[in-house]
């Protein structure tokens, strides 16, 4: 039975460990709540109390990365709360236990931020230029892991993600002065940001990137509107603006490579 370590059960990863254990996977699973430990520990995922920060981690991280074959990252960059502080540092600090570990795969989630709002129509083949902070540093990550060959490395840029009880409309909610209403949305459920790590590990899609966006890409005015009536919102105003700049996210290699069907409409 493989085991794999999940360095992040937040939101996405308890999901994604869960499904993961009913495949069959052993799995370890880290957080930073000392509350959480039993929540992992009652659904048959060992658990571990790992942080990272820029100069040091604190927790077993050699524990929680030994006898396993593959390594999920799944922490956010979390520049927004502590903006001074660089999300490449802490995997930069990471890496040497990885390379000291049985680990042989890491799959990083990573973010469709790591293209700027203006690049237009792109795919797994353009070249990324971030223009945000948290984007430059998240693809410096990606950087860090595909160019290490002391393990290979698949990379998922996964779009705004929604599901249960996330939606980006709630907080665009009676807001006024909305930039980009003429934009594409890039999001993504859940469901299938979970289908699409299990399709990467079944086929062993090593060495990759891919994108995790919908493939339906409404445009940002009418899609939060109508969302915004559904969940009985207050509507969201948008400019009118003329010229948008655009980034529109295609997930080709998902679809070509895995083939990969989306499951959740957004």
């Amino acid at each position: 039975m493989k085991q794999i370590s999940i360095l992040g059960c937040g939101w996405l990863g308890l999901p994604l460990a869960l499904s993961l254990l009913k495949k069959g996977y052993k799995i370890k699973g880290s957080t930073t709540s000392k509350e959480k430990l039993k929540t992992l520990s009652k659904v048959s995922v060992k658990p571990f109390l790992v942080e990272l920060s820029a100069n040091r981690i604190i927790g077993e991280i050699f524990t929680f990365l030994d006898d396993s074959e593959t390594l999920i990252i799944n922490i956010p960059p979390g520049m927004r709360s502590n903006p001074l502080e660089s999300f490449s540092a802490k995997i930069e600090l990471l890496i040497p236990h990885i390379e000291k570990s049985d680990i042989q795969y890491v799959l990083f989630v990573s973010s469709t931020s790591v293209f700027a709002d203006h690049q237009g129509e792109v795919d797994e083949k353009t070249l990324p230029l971030p223009d945000s902070i948290s984007g430059k540093e998240l693809l410096k990550v990606e950087q860090l892991l595909k160019n290490n060959l002391n393990f290979k490395s698949t990379i998922v840029r996964f779009g705004g993600l929604i599901g249960p009880e996330r939606h980006p409309v709630k907080y665009l909610a009676g807001r006024n002065n909305l930039k980009s209403g003429k934009a594409p949305v890039n999001l993504i459920h859940l469901e299938d940001c979970i289908g699409i790590i299990e399709e990467i590990l079944k086929q062993a899609a090593w060495g990759k990137v891919f994108h995790g966006v919908f493939p339906g890409h409404p445009l940002k005015k009418e899609y939060y509107s109508l969302k915004a009536e559904e969940l009985s919102l207050q509507l969201p105003v948008f400019l009118e603006e003329e010229n948008t700049r655009y980034k529109k996210v295609i997930s080709k290699a998902v679809t070509e490579t895995l083939h990969y069907h989306f499951q959740k409409s957004i």
